[in-house]
């Protein structure tokens, strides 16, 4: 699920899972003529803009916590009086340019990423980072990356998914660990889970250090949230891992996440963006803001635990949910 080491070596300042991957791919124009069956052009034709109701097509990543998005978006629209299908593509290089050329109409994204994503697209990969930890201004300097692309960028909400660190619960209730700042202050020698680019990454070991003053002795490059390094700390032989804050396999591990309250991770609300021509009117909006927000970052590890491991399919669990909070 996560993303290369090369695709990771190559950036700064973004989190390191696949769920916002940027991994270079060149099946772009390959798969314009089948998602111009599913959407396109013809999409404003059919109502979508105007907010009238009409065809709107979702993209969905190649992940489960987007997949469980798209359904949830399909099924808000659905009732608004759209017409919606869904089109799984494997990552951001892929859909995209599809969402600005109006083959897909609406995507689930991540403010902080998306916004270092086309800060890269105008500026090149060593761009100044415009995201931070401040959502307002994050999304404000999406906002003037997205629309000479055509794109709207809808609001964001209380849901976060972005890179988070956790230890056991027994390790956090020996040393009274609740904040990264408790574990800094703790001076505890930490040996660290994650990719093997934490070494380099702002977030990661230097952020630690520089803001907590965390004392980590090493990196052990085992991956960022994977079975592998969870149980690494589970096992005592890491003492901390490098996960996100929807991981929904904590509790399986006896891992419970450390606050981090000086904000060393960028704004990673999740927000739709949406195609401005063919699904920029109000209903439409109007119909994704009420899901936007009741959703949080809880609900999302809960949603995200139910598909992983419950096996239950995404679009079972987008419809209790929406149900639950009386939006269907």
């Amino acid at each position: 699920m996560y993303e290369s080491e090369s695709a990771q070596s190559r950036r700064k300042r973004r989190p390191l899972t696949a769920r916002r991957t940027l991994t270079a791919v060149g099946a772009t124009a390959a798969l314009a003529v089948s998602l111009t069956a599913c959407g396109g052009s013809s999409l404003e034709e059919e109502g979508g803009g105007s907010g009238g109701g009409g065809k709107l097509v979702i993209g969905s990543a190649g992940f489960t916590e987007s997949q469980i998005m798209a359904e949830l978006y399909s099924k808000v629209l659905d009732k608004a009086g759209y017409s919606t299908s869904i089109k799984k593509l494997q990552n951001r290089e892929l859909y995209e340019p599809a969402l600005e050329k109006g083959q897909i109409d609406v995507v689930p994204e991540y403010a902080a990423t998306l916004a270092e994503f086309l800060n890269a697209k105008k500026n090149g990969p060593k761009a100044e980072p415009v995201a931070s930890n401040d959502v307002e201004e994050t999304v404000t300097a999406l906002e003037k990356l997205a629309e000479p692309r055509g794109l709207k960028v809808l609001s964001a909400g209380k849901a976060v998914d972005q890179n988070a660190f956790a230890v056991t619960e027994a390790f956090a209730k020996k040393h009274k660990l609740k904040t990264l700042s408790d574990l800094g202050e703790s001076g505890e020698k930490i040996k660290l889970a994650a990719g093997d680019e934490c070494d380099e990454r702002p977030f990661c070991r230097p952020g630690l250090e520089k803001t907590y003053g965390i004392d980590i002795t090493d990196v052990d490059p085992k991956g960022v949230g994977t079975t592998q390094s969870k149980q690494a700390v589970k096992a005592g032989t890491d003492q901390m891992v490098l996960t996100t804050t929807t991981d929904a396999t904590l509790d399986d591990f006896g891992l419970v996440l450390l606050e981090d309250d000086k904000g060393l991770q960028n704004a990673d609300n999740v927000l739709p963006v949406v195609n401005e021509k063919d699904a920029g009117g109000k209903k439409a909006a109007d119909a994704l803001d009420k899901l936007t927000r009741v959703l949080t970052t809880k609900d999302l590890a809960d949603l995200n635990r139910k598909v992983d491991s419950e096996r239950q399919k995404p679009k079972d669990v987008a419809e209790e949910y929406l149900k639950s909070k009386n939006l269907l």
